[in-house]
């Protein structure tokens, strides 16, 4: 009888075994909490991509994602110790660094390699370059980085800030605005701005021009996925695995964008797939993909081109102390430059 009951006895025990191995492995999954820039929409196809495909537990890591509530406050986020990381803007780690170096976030995956700041103006204007822009009135959201930045970009182009107005909008109305004749610019948000366009049924490529800061002389970066101190002393392991994960999702996502937007879509079921398309490819062509990530990579940065930037910011909020290009990015964590090649 015992010996009967020996192979059961043995197959339950391997069994126990299994399920105990099965949830140790599942253990030893590190929790990341990671924020986004703001409500979900396709730019943020990479992330939600990365957590379909199982790039996240490839690599060790169990992901959370919530939305943010503004580029600059993923920043705010993460030096809480609320999220281990997020999606949010250069500029504000700038910022923060001056003032708390030894706890600002550090950017790992810079993703916009060119700022989506812009000068938004229809196309039957009677500003037909940057050189028109005096004599006229912009509107812009008093708070917004485009707002704060346009000052930069006149400096950058040689236009005396004087010879312009700038008037205080609600986000919501930019455009509106701008088509009721109200004000003969808007400083916009491009990635944003294009789609508002586009659901008030208008042609945002024939029917308007678009005057991009980074084309006019703020050669600034802008949003990539930054982590915590915390994270990279304690878990750097962790941090090389979600650079890892994220960029494997970019490359898939630049060979077929529609498979990130079919992933945002299965988290979000309410967004219009095919507008957040638009924007994706957007943002693909205008942002993410330039002649600079071409040459060194989605990802990296120019060490040159970002002390620059770190100096404009610099002067621009007239901060006290300037960081260093290596306190506000780092490249160790990136995958091999030809893994990254858009």
């Amino acid at each position: 009888m015992t010996n009967r009951l020996l192979p059961t006895l043995t197959g339950a025990a391997m069994l126990a075994a299994t399920l105990v191995g099965a949830t140790a492995f599942a253990a030893e999954k590190l929790p990341v909490r990671f924020t986004l820039d703001w409500k979900i929409q396709g730019v943020h196809a990479p992330f939600y991509l990365a957590q379909q495909r199982g790039y996240f537990a490839d690599n060790g890591l169990d992901v959370t994602i919530d939305q943010g509530e503004g580029s600059a406050a993923t920043v705010s986020r993460v030096l809480s110790g609320t999220y281990d990381a997020g999606f949010g803007d250069m500029n504000a780690i700038i910022q923060t660094a001056a003032k708390t170096p030894d706890t600002a976030p550090v950017m790992v995956y810079q993703i916009y390699n060119q700022p989506p700041f812009a000068v938004l103006t229809k196309a039957d204007s009677p500003i037909q370059s940057v050189a028109d822009f005096p004599g006229h009135t912009f509107g812009g959201p008093a708070g917004s980085a485009a707002t704060k930045l346009f000052p930069a970009m006149l400096d950058a182009s040689d236009i005396n800030t004087d010879s312009v107005h700038i008037t205080n909008v609600a986000p919501q109305l930019q455009e509106q605005l701008l088509n009721r004749g109200d004000v003969d610019a808007s400083l916009v948000f491009n990635v944003t701005s294009y789609m508002n366009l586009v659901s008030q049924g208008k042609d945002p490529d024939a029917d308007y021009r678009w005057f991009a800061y980074g084309d006019n002389g703020l050669n600034i970066y802008s949003n990539g996925v930054m982590v915590s101190q915390a994270m990279i002393a304690d878990h750097p392991g962790a941090v090389e695995g979600l650079v890892t994960a994220i960029n494997h999702a970019m490359q898939d996502i630049i060979a077929d964008s529609q498979a990130g937007i079919d992933a945002v879509k299965a988290r979000e079921a309410f967004i219009d797939a095919s507008a957040e398309r638009k924007r994706l490819d957007f943002a693909m062509t205008r942002l993410i993909v330039s002649d600079e990530s071409r040459a060194i990579g989605i990802g990296d940065v120019d060490k040159q081109r970002l002390s620059k930037s770190i100096d404009t910011i610099v002067d621009l909020y007239d901060l006290e102390r300037t960081p260093s290009a290596d306190q506000v990015f780092t490249d160790r964590f990136l995958p091999p430059r030809d893994q990254r090649l858009p």
